[in-house]
């Protein structure tokens, strides 16, 4: 296992560090980059400065394979009125749409997926993971802003069109409106085994403290999905959940055809700043318009 040497806490973490928990600040100097945490009721001292460090963190068995096969039918089912329905867009957002393993259309990016199931949309609002709201200061679940909770299908199969994503932040969308990057995190509920070799997540630890000019330039957006030497792999099994700060680098490899050759994950921002809810009249982002789709209809 890797790992990084990481500074003392600052006077200034440390006062951060004793709102969050009355139990003592641990051992920073060395951390293993692997650690998997328990999500409870609070985030420890310990968790946070993880997180502030690294710019993400991976909680293990949140969810019960019970509550993930329910979260799957759910999708499914909500796939199925939008395909019957030839739905393109839930509020402005375009849907992805593809093909199975079998061959079969499906919607392999679907916003607001929580607007089309109160089983997932009770998920994302448990007791635990409002906890997570501590990570950043004033912020809230954005239910029906940004692009809501978001259902990833990844498929590596020739007629797919969402095998993978390249390098990318989630902050961009900020820097597009000629904004400032708003704090923001983005996590991850994840529906399915992933090892390292089966494809999934690839973060860049630490590069959510980059300028503005990093954020930028350090990688072609969306282009270049090349492995970097100082990418780690975020290894999740079902019912997992990790959390990334939207300015970190990330990307997602294609799930390996010798494995399964497919996976799924759902993903909900937690943002902070002005309210900005979306609806069936909000407008197309530019970005989205030059998404790779199939127009199935």
């Amino acid at each position: 296992m890797a790992t990084l040497i990481l500074n003392s806490p600052t006077k200034e973490e440390k006062k951060i560090f004793s709102g969050l928990s009355a139990e003592p600040v641990t051992d920073l100097l060395q951390v293993d980059i692997n650690t998997k945490f328990k999500l409870g009721d609070k985030i420890t001292a310990e968790q946070k400065a993880f997180f502030d460090k690294y710019g993400f963190i991976h909680f293990k068995n949140v969810f019960t394979k019970e509550e993930i096969a329910e979260i799957k039918n759910e999708l499914r089912n909500a796939q199925q009125r939008l395909i019957a329905e030839k739905r393109t867009k839930v509020n402005g957002v375009p849907l992805k749409f593809g093909y199975d393993l079998d061959d079969k259309l499906i919607v392999q990016r679907l916003p607001f997926s929580n607007l089309f199931s109160p089983v997932i949309a009770r998920q994302i609002n448990r007791p635990e993971l409002k906890t997570l709201l501590s990570l950043v200061k004033d912020s809230r679940v954005g239910e029906i802003e940004k692009d809501g909770v978001v259902a990833n299908h990844y498929v590596n199969k020739p007629n797919s069109t969402f095998k993978s994503m390249g390098w990318h932040t989630d902050g961009l969308r900020d820097i597009f409106y000629l904004q400032k990057p708003k704090p923001m995190l983005n996590v991850g509920i994840h529906l399915d085994d992933n090892p390292k070799h089966f494809g999934g997540l690839r973060i860049i630890p630490g590069t959510h403290t980059q300028s503005i000019f990093g954020m930028l330039f350090r990688k072609k957006y969306f282009i270049s999905n090349k492995p970097d030497k100082n990418e780690i792999a975020v290894e999740t099994e079902e019912g997992d959940l990790t959390i990334h700060d939207g300015r970190l680098w990330h990307r997602a490899e294609a799930p390996a055809v010798s494995a399964r050759g497919e996976r799924r994950v759902i993903y909900f921002p937690i943002i902070s700043g002005k309210y900005q809810p979306k609806n069936e009249n909000s407008s197309t982002p530019a970005y989205l318009r030059l998404m790779k789709n199939i127009n199935p209809f």
